[in-house]
């Protein structure tokens, strides 16, 4: 399992209506990627910078793509530039990869023969397991969640992160550098959705702005 993987299950059992713009969803995506790479010791972040460290072994298939894909020369690729590089159109490939795993299936309506409709979610492990996760407030996935109008901004009481048990000064350092790496990559996600937002502001006021001379006012 993935915080990437979390994060859509989530999103295609509990989203509100109507769900996240696929866009929102494909940054924060690529942002939980991110902290799933830091998990695994796969990089590290110098400043807002990412430095690849080995190549572990990975199941997940589209972690294992975002691990092939990390630049390996320096400079090294800014956290922000990887938002917008590696999360153009990653909504619908984690899509695509659910439903060649048999995740996900359209359901057939009476009298037709072939599927029909909205993909839904097959009761699976992974889908348990993202569902334990999101009950029990885990702190990434509710940030996470939280940014993409998932989860309630006012739900948020209660996700801080959880204490880190660490045996000696070592891993306490260890810890701390740790949790501020991933609130380093959560402060990009959410600042990338936020120029998002402006973007689509600003091309929706210059198309009424058009729009209004093309019709002669």
């Amino acid at each position: 399992m993935t915080t990437a993987r979390d994060l859509m299950i989530t999103a295609l059992d509990v989203a509100p209506s109507p769900p996240p713009e696929a866009g929102e969803l494909s940054l924060a995506l690529a942002g939980a990627e991110l902290i799933d790479l830091l998990a695994a010791e796969a990089i590290r972040l110098e400043g807002d910078r990412i430095v690849p460290g080995h190549r572990p072994d990975i199941a997940d298939r589209p972690l294992e793509q975002a691990a092939e894909s990390l630049a390996r020369e320096t400079p090294y690729e800014l956290v922000a530039d990887w938002l917008w590089r590696r999360g153009r159109g990653l909504a619908a490939a984690y899509l695509a990869a659910l439903e060649t795993e048999g995740q996900l299936t359209r359901p057939r309506r009476r009298g037709l023969p072939f599927r029909t409709g909205r993909t839904v979610l097959v009761d699976s492990p992974d889908r348990r397991l993202a569902g334990e996760r999101w009950a029990s407030n885990e702190p990434v996935l509710a940030a996470l969640a939280t940014a993409v109008g998932i989860r309630d901004k006012n739900d948020e009481e209660g996700t801080g992160e959880a204490p880190v048990a660490a045996e000696d000064a070592e891993d306490v350092e260890k810890a701390e550098d740790a949790e501020d790496a991933v609130e380093t990559v959560l402060v990009a996600v959410n600042e990338a959705l936020l120029e998002l937002e402006a973007v689509r502001q600003r091309r929706s006021i210059e198309q009424d702005a058009f729009d209004n001379v093309w019709r002669g006012y």
